[in-house]
């Protein structure tokens, strides 16, 4: 063999090639910003964000029914009091729940997300759902489920029962004249109407017995709002459940499902077991979602979920995992996300919409952070950092240039150079 042939395999040829294969793969890694974050005390602390992660996109039907509970958009440009008006830039606040549909999941409409009841008034709603109807058919098979209740009824004190069914039978027709599907929220004027557990199955009973499709009941704790406290006649959470229980077994025809949001999976569990056959547990559990939509042996829970809004793109892949029966990676993209949601959800909890368009803003759902109602200021620049970091580490900051600049543009209205 000739000496000056190489041969067809020369080792250190090789290993050539890969260095240079590997000088010009890190040339071309994706540089990402370093921005001074609050640690506490006073102090800042640098933090480098992650390239972003990519979320492999997922088509329904999954193996669990999933809906996001979305936010409005504020119209930051508006003539109007914000702490008494409710300013929507309805343009952007479509675009969003188009978003959602894109991504396989459905939309919980006019619900606590939306402020509703906490900024957002009844004829607000009604055009809200109207506005959402008319755009989700343009997603064939989309999932809309629309909120009603009673927020037009004063809940003061010496409201009636009968106020309360005439205040529910009002907004379910309404809801039903547009071709929508209810989510039967909880009404704060029942609690101040109601005395014993039987108040609520004949509000209950006479409002299921009316409607013309199944609907979802949503049970929403007084961490969310405590003008709840006591929902179904009880303060005892278990004592509750057995009323609600007793109502939907009574009615199991006309309830697809059950909303809970209690921030407790034994007591969704509990309750999830005891439900009627064809009738399904929706978790509203923000901080434990991925085992609760995981499930057991013995079952597991659909989804209808405030932090759905904020992960959208990470729940749609897990679901489109589960679906494929791979939980690993199920588990994998959902386990990141669980501390951020906590940290969004954290006590009080009804200030949580302020982390779901503080997200929003960070992706570049809509370009500013601001809030109906001025919520914008309901958490503190500690929380918002540590948000962000969080969100970062669940792979969930899409663009981190943009996402870096618009989190020194709020830190610098707060006072913090980043």
């Amino acid at each position: 063999m000739d000496a000056r042939v190489k041969p067809a395999h020369d080792p250190l040829d090789k290993r050539r090639r890969r260095q240079q294969w590997d000088a010009v793969r890190q040339s071309q890694e994706v540089k990402v910003p370093t921005l001074n974050l609050p640690v506490g005390g006073g102090k800042l602390k640098p933090y480098t964000t992650k390239p972003p992660r990519h979320f492999p996109a997922a088509k329904p039907p999954f193996n669990r029914i999933a809906y996001a509970a979305a936010h409005v958009v504020a119209d930051p440009m508006a003539d109007s009091d914000p702490w008494l008006d409710a300013a929507i830039d309805w343009e952007r606040t479509v675009a969003f729940r188009r978003h959602l549909w894109s991504l396989g999941l459905g939309v919980a409409e006019a619900m606590d997300t939306a402020q509703r009841g906490m900024g957002i008034d009844w004829p607000t709603s009604l055009e809200l759902i109207r506005r959402s109807l008319e755009a989700a058919q343009d997603f064939p098979g989309a999932l809309i489920g629309c909120g009603a209740g009673t927020d037009h009824l004063d809940a003061r004190n010496g409201v009636t029962i009968d106020d309360v069914i005439r205040a529910y039978e009002e907004q379910c027709a309404a809801i039903e004249k547009l071709g929508g599907r209810i989510v039967l929220m909880a009404s704060r004027a029942l609690v101040k109407a109601a005395r014993t557990g039987d108040d609520y199955a004949k509000v209950y009973g006479r409002i299921l017995d009316q409607v013309k499709a199944p609907v979802i009941i949503h049970w929403l704790g007084e961490m969310f709002d405590p003008a709840l406290a006591g929902y179904w006649g009880h303060k005892d959470h278990h004592k509750a459940m057995d009323v609600a229980v007793d109502v939907i077994a009574a009615h199991p025809d006309k309830v697809d499902g059950v909303k809970v949001s209690l921030l407790d999976k034994d007591k969704e569990i509990a309750m999830r077991r005891r439900l009627p056959q064809g009738v399904r547990m929706y978790t509203g559990d923000d901080f434990n979602y991925a085992e609760l939509i995981a499930g057991d042996a013995r079952g597991y829970s659909d989804a209808l979920l405030g932090i759905f809004d904020a992960i959208a793109p990470a729940a749609a892949a897990a679901l489109g995992a589960l679906t494929r029966g791979d939980a690993k990676t199920f588990h994998d993209i959902l386990a990141p996300t669980v501390p951020l949601s906590r940290h969004v959800f954290k006590a009080p909890t009804r200030f949580y919409k302020t982390g779901v368009v503080f997200m929003a803003y960070l992706n570049g759902l809509q370009d500013h952070f601001t809030l109906v109602g001025g919520q914008e200021s309901a958490r503190s620049t500690l929380h918002l950092a540590e948000l962000f970091r969080l969100a970062d580490a669940a792979g969930l900051i899409a663009d981190p240039d943009r996402a870096a600049l618009r989190m020194r543009a709020v830190l610098a209205t707060r006072g913090v150079e980043a």
